[in-house]
């Protein structure tokens, strides 16, 4: 495999400007949306919106749903409760959608800069975190973990 990194992103802390300009000085190429439903309450950060600026700054953009994190596993870190939060996505991703979007992820990994995306600015707090350890168990990838701080 050529690739042995894949890149992470949150966007609590920052606008879609700031988020996209992260994205550019990092190099990234493609931007693997892992939210389950990938709408936002933040302005331009929902699928349509998202993908129309990336794709103005050059970088191509995939919603996977399959690596979202279910709706009672979103309850969950809601209540605090990591642990059944990971015990629900860990169940999620023994499934054959989520086992090919994790290898389509490395598949796309091997050929240019991809980073997977999530809410959380801490990827310790994130969901995204569980995906990039499978990356790297099953596929060698090691985490990058990019974190955008606001301009203004």
């Amino acid at each position: 495999m050529a690739a042995s990194r894949i890149w992470t992103i949150g966007y609590e802390k920052v606008g879609q400007a700031d988020f996209v300009a992260a994205l550019t000085a990092a190099n990234i190429k493609t931007l693997i949306d892992v939210r389950e439903i990938a709408n936002s309450r933040r302005a331009g950060f929902s699928k349509k919106s998202l993908a129309a600026a990336l794709d103005e700054a050059g970088i191509a953009y995939i919603h996977m749903k399959a690596l979202g994190t279910p709706k009672a596993g979103r309850e969950a870190a809601r209540k605090g409760d990591s642990k059944t939060m990971r015990r629900i996505f860990e169940a999620k991703l023994v499934e054959p959608e989520s086992q090919m979007a994790l290898a389509e992820t490395a598949e796309l990994a091997a050929k240019a800069r991809v980073c997977i995306m999530c809410l959380e600015h801490d990827w310790r707090e994130c969901h995204r975190t569980i995906v990039a350890e499978h990356l790297t168990d099953e596929f060698g990838l090691k985490p990058v973990n990019l974190s955008p701080e606001p301009t203004r």
